[in-house]
């Protein structure tokens, strides 16, 4: 291979390697899964409130740890993470059923959502609580909305459900979820 030749295939290896890295947020916000727009769902750091009718000793505020437990006095850890506060209220009632509390029932509310992030071309950027039925317009005016220089036709979104973290392209109206990072980029004219 001559040396020109080598020099168009690295030119077109690192034109490849750069659209590949700008890929993510060129890619259009995939919707909401359901599960994102349904029932709330449970994460490290919600701090909930849960009443076992009847027995005052059992009931209190707990927080979710970051391994996604609630720590329950008699039944011990109970899994929490990714799960609706139904799911939680039917196991906590089905463990104490076993041997502690005949007949339980449970309720489980949610004190603190985890927060959402944005910062950006926002008055004041940083964390924020999470509020249901949220888009990233109303993320924004809870930053005190946009400044001068901000690109108000869309927003970049980082979900704090994926795994892979990436980046991705949202109209205003995107709903955003507790963890999520939304980003306001500056516009060049």
């Amino acid at each position: 291979m001559n040396r020109r030749h080598l020099f168009k295939a690295i030119g077109l290896t690192a034109v490849a390697t750069g659209i590949t890295a700008c890929a993510s947020q060129d890619a259009p916000m995939e919707p909401p899964g359901a599960a994102e727009l349904g029932e709330y769902r449970l994460g490290a750091g919600d701090a909930l409130r849960i009443i076992v009718f009847g027995e005052e000793q059992l009931s209190g505020e707990f927080r979710v740890d970051g391994s996604g437990t609630v720590a329950m006095p008699l039944i011990g850890e109970v899994p929490a993470r990714n799960r609706t506060t139904r799911d939680l209220e039917g196991d906590i009632a089905k463990r104490l059923a076993q041997g502690y509390v005949r007949d339980a029932r449970v309720s489980v509310e949610v004190l603190n959502h985890r927060p959402f992030y944005i910062l950006g071309e926002v008055r004041n950027p940083g964390q924020y609580p999470y509020v249901n039925g949220m888009t990233a317009l109303s993320a924004v005016a809870m930053a005190g909305g946009f400044t001068y220089r901000a690109r108000e036709d869309y927003v970049l979104v980082t979900r704090g459900a994926d795994p892979e973290k990436q980046i991705r392209r949202a109209p205003v109206t995107t709903a955003i979820m507790p963890d999520d990072v939304v980003r306001i980029a500056e516009r060049y004219f």
